[in-house]
């Protein structure tokens, strides 16, 4: 009895100091927060249950419940899947041990450095944000992008309608001059040319000639409406001729930003600069806006644990009996069926408990939300870590309600984690 008792009190000696620190670090806060969460803003008066009851019937709050729920039910299946699809084909690589290095590193990167990294990636302007460069340059490569953005028409020489095009009205044989301002000289296309040449062509009959130029001298001079020798021709202009409301020809300005419509019927027609030449250039998708924001940051941290995921599952495939596969094969079962029926069900254990530890990690998910969300679609993109925090520290200095979303968070958790801790027991004995 003695040596038994001497041998738990050293147990116990060695035990203290993990048990002190424990007790420290995690016991005493969850109790005081529990308490904490029974009293007001201050903190020196009780109000009961009324933090829980204002709790749910904040709209922020609510919000940041639906983008957690969001998180839990999206992200660890995602990474599930991922890690599962990732692990077996990667069993069929050569460089298994070098694929898996790759996925593996984001987890060596920080939450801070992962959120800066993908704040600059979402970035709505494309010369800055990598995303909306990829998305802008596969959009202008099939729908084309305007050359002339910020060019408006001479006002009192040209009409403006309401669709942002700009018109005038001609009859073949008539020379047709369309003055056009608001084009910084730096910003014309490398072939233009001076636009006085083409001002001086005849028109043969049944054909409309005309000229798009900028109406701007540079070092100051010049006559408004008419075409002076410096002044620039502006290439690449698509021009119409309409009568009837009906489109009879359309052309596209030359380097000199001369065109010419031939064959055409006697009479007058609407020289129209249609408004897709001074269409904005695309800038890509707001990846940070309001209805985007959760899930562009879902991304952010499936680039951080699809590696995760990946190298537990492909633990628990390593261990797999041979023989079972092995016997598939020889009984005619191809590679989708035996992934289907034969791994993931032996799969399943390893599967629940990657499935649950996610869980609980993305139900503390604070740091990328925080970081990657911009301040005015913060409250969108908030969920119960980030809203405790502001709440508590944030600006609205509430301890009272930041203390009953931490124990909300709490009791969300500790299921997943009692769980995880029965399939542990279970897998040991």
């Amino acid at each position: 009895r003695r040596g038994r008792r001497r041998g738990r009190l050293i147990a116990l000696l060695f035990v203290f100091p993990a048990l002190l620190l424990l007790g420290a670090l995690v016991v005493y806060p969850v109790l005081f927060s529990v308490g904490r969460s029974f009293f007001d803003a201050s903190g020196t008066r009780f109000v009961g249950g009324d933090n829980y009851a204002e709790m749910f019937r904040d709209p922020a709050t609510l919000k940041a419940i639906r983008n957690t729920t969001i998180w839990v039910v999206v992200a660890p299946a995602l990474l599930t899947g991922l890690g599962l699809i990732l692990a077996v084909l990667v069993e069929k690589v050569r460089w298994a041990t070098a694929f898996k290095l790759l996925l593996f590193m984001p987890m060596a990167v920080s939450f801070l450095a992962a959120g800066i990294i993908f704040r600059l990636a979402y970035d709505e302007d494309p010369d800055k944000g990598v995303l909306n460069a990829a998305v802008v340059s596969v959009h202008d490569a099939f729908k084309g992008t305007s050359t002339y953005p910020t060019a408006r028409g001479r006002t009192g020489l040209l009409t403006q309608d309401r669709d942002g095009a700009y018109r005038t009205t001609a009859s073949p044989g008539d020379p047709v001059t369309l003055p056009m301002v608001g084009v910084l000289p730096k910003d014309l296309p490398r072939d233009a040319r001076p636009a006085a040449p083409a001002a001086t062509r005849t028109s043969a009959p049944g054909e409309l000639r005309g000229v798009v130029y900028l109406d701007f001298t540079p070092g100051g001079g010049g006559e408004q409406g008419k075409v002076d020798p410096e002044e620039s021709g502006l290439p690449g202009m698509k021009v119409e001729a309409v009568r009837d409301g009906k489109t009879a020809a359309s052309t596209t300005t030359a380097a000199d930003g001369s065109f010419r419509f031939t064959g055409l019927d006697k009479g007058p027609y609407t020289v129209r600069l249609p408004e897709s030449n001074f269409a904005p250039p695309y800038q890509g998708v707001s990846w940070l806006g309001p209805t985007l924001v959760t899930p562009a940051i879902i991304g952010a941290y499936l680039w951080i644990w699809t590696g995760f995921a990946m190298v537990l599952i492909g633990a628990g495939l390593s261990t797999l009996p041979r023989d079972a596969l092995e016997a598939a094969r020889m009984d005619g079962a191809n590679e989708w069926q035996i992934f289907r029926r034969i791994t993931v069900p032996l799969l399943a254990p390893v599967l629940t408990v990657v499935f649950v530890t996610l869980v609980i990690n993305v139900m503390k998910v604070f740091d990328l939300v925080y970081i990657i969300a911009p301040g005015p679609v913060q409250e969108d993109a908030t969920v119960l870590a980030t809203q405790m925090w502001l709440v508590s520290f944030g600006g609205g200095n509430d301890q009272g309600l930041g203390s009953a979303l931490g124990v909300l968070l709490l009791l969300l958790v500790i299921p997943a984690m009692v769980f995880n801790v029965r399939r542990f027991r279970n897998s040991q004995r």
